[in-house]
């Protein structure tokens, strides 16, 4: 029985659809990245892959073919991004293990839900977005549409893990929390973590 998820949200530019490590994308629709990167590079494990090598070169290579620059994330749209999260959170009752927001992706361990897990995580970005529009500091505000729209901060899909034991749980938070140290930046503390204390 699946008692949580760990899920990784990217920022846009992110991960793209073709990295040679592998992404959760079926199909690339920008054309310039599909021709200079080939088709999507779909992977089916649960594991993580970002410690694959792959050629850093020819991903920044790639990421100039997007239509938008990368976001990243400084301090305060990250402390938006996690107010965002706790909005929904608490408005949906999700219980929030552990949550870490990087400059250029976030990591939660979500416990189990009656929504599906791809559902918690449109709402999540959508919250975040919000906040980050409400609060004037929407990192690709500057790239207004035709339509005076401003673009998505946060990459197509998601990538998620189904958490099915206690300890896969405690392992996942761990991951999560020790994220921000092994990048250099400071352990994150946010109030709408709540602590896994077993199956609930």
């Amino acid at each position: 029985m699946i008692l949580g998820y760990h899920l990784i949200i990217g920022a846009y530019g992110f991960w793209l659809p073709n990295d040679e490590r592998g992404s959760w994308s079926d199909f690339v629709r920008n054309y310039e990245l599909y021709t200079r990167g080939g088709a999507a590079t779909k992977v089916e494990t649960r594991r993580s892959v970002a410690a694959r090598p792959h050629d850093r070169q020819r991903r920044q290579m790639l990421r100039e073919s997007l239509k938008y620059p990368p976001v990243k994330f400084n301090g305060l749209q990250a402390r938006c991004v996690a107010q965002g999260f706790a909005n929904v959170a608490n408005r949906s009752s999700y219980k929030v293990y552990a949550c870490a927001v990087m400059p250029d992706h976030a990591h939660l361990v979500l416990g189990r839900h009656h929504y599906k897990v791809e559902q918690m995580s449109n709402l999540l970005k959508g919250a975040a977005t919000t906040c980050l529009v409400n609060k004037g500091v929407h990192p690709l505000g500057d790239c207004i549409d035709d339509n005076g729209r401003m673009p998505t901060p946060w990459a197509q899909g998601q990538w998620k893990v189904f958490l099915d034991k206690p300890d896969e749980i405690h392992r996942a938070i761990k991951y999560v929390e020790d994220n921000p140290t092994k990048a250099g930046l400071k352990r994150q503390r946010w109030g709408f973590v709540i602590p896994y204390v077993g199956d609930e």
